[in-house]
């Protein structure tokens, strides 16, 4: 049995190391599969955790996209209206051109065609630019006549203003020498009024026994029968006789009238409303102014200054009496005398 022990305790010995080298080695592939399969692990888990980042940029990726395929789908259906109303447009532009195409001009034509229109347009353009230089330069001239008629007019309203004060102090010295004279002539008529007086006056004397001569208002009146026969204009022996005192008296009273008085005798002729009609005299008008020019000139021959007469006819549009009747008619056919001032 010893024997068999220690025989066994042999085998045993001769055995173990080979296991524990056996067991050593196990040990170490389990460590290393250990290690790899941590390893492993470890590298599962990062790639796992970027999936899930990948995976989350994929998801907003996805997102964006959707997004961007609503707005598409958007354009798509207003590009799709556009493209209906464009084909649309195109069709009409098609028949416009196929209803043109008959008058359409070749591509030389059109190119001469355009040439020329462009040559006449850069010529109308630089025509353009000459009008407008020339339009400165008259607006630069405008300015300068303006600018010079601006002075002138200043210059007139200081000529004006004087002027004005020149009007006002003549308007002064004309309303007084208004009054002076108004003074004067009202001096000169009541003066004429005393030598009228005078003069009618001394013709009263002279003339007192004729009833046909007679004074009315201011005027010393002669009967047209007294100086000349019916229808004529030449004055009569009697007519002489009654001018010669007549004339007398306005010498006489040229003597005694101051020579600043303007005076003159005033001789009228008139005329009845029976009209006269003859080769001489076609109306009475041509007849009253005849036998007034007639006094007139007679009394020039007997001395009286020419000067001092004025003759006038009314024919028979300023009567005396309004009646028909003879004696009437007798009055308003008249040679008149008034003794005025010119």
């Amino acid at each position: 049995m010893a024997r068999g022990r220690t025989r066994r305790g042999q085998d045993y010995g001769e055995f173990w190391p080979g296991f524990v080298d056996a067991l050593s080695a196990l040990v170490l592939v389990v460590t290393f599969l250990m290690s790899i399969f941590m390893i492993a692990q470890h590298f599962a888990a990062q790639e796992a955790s970027g999936k899930d980042t990948a995976l989350k940029r994929l998801n907003r990726q996805i997102a964006e996209l959707t997004s961007l395929l609503s707005l598409e789908k958007g354009k798509a259906t207003t590009a799709g209206e556009e493209l209906e109303q464009l084909r649309a447009t195109l069709g009409t532009l098609q028949e416009e051109h196929s209803k043109l195409s008959g008058f359409a001009l070749s591509g030389d034509e059109k190119a001469k065609a355009a040439a020329t229109k462009l040559s006449t347009l850069t010529s109308d353009l630089d025509k353009q630019k000459e009008v407008s230089n020339e339009a400165l330069a008259k607006v630069d001239l405008l300015n300068q006549q303006l600018l010079s008629l601006r002075r002138q007019i200043a210059a007139l309203n200081e000529a004006l203003q004087a002027s004005e004060s020149k009007e006002e102090a003549s308007q002064t010295r004309i309303k007084d020498l208004g009054a002076r004279l108004n003074a004067a002539l009202a001096r000169q008529v009541q003066e004429l009024q005393r030598y009228r007086s005078d003069f009618f006056g001394r013709l009263r004397d002279l003339l007192k026994n004729r009833k046909d001569i007679r004074v009315v208002g201011d005027r010393f009146v002669f009967e047209s029968e007294v100086l000349f026969p019916s229808g004529q204009a030449t004055v009569t022996d009697q007519g002489r006789e009654a001018m010669d005192q007549l004339a007398a008296a306005i010498l006489e009273l040229e003597k005694s009238i101051p020579k600043e008085i303007n005076w003159a005798l005033q001789v009228d002729g008139h005329t009845d409303i029976r009209p006269i009609s003859s080769p001489q005299f076609p109306s009475n008008w041509e007849l009253s102014t005849a036998r007034a020019a007639s006094v007139v000139k007679y009394l020039i021959f007997r001395g009286v200054p020419a000067k001092r007469l004025v003759a006038a006819g009314y024919g028979e549009f300023a009567p005396l009496e309004t009646g028909t009747d003879e004696d009437s008619l007798r009055r308003n056919r008249r040679i008149e005398l008034k003794l005025t001032n010119r």
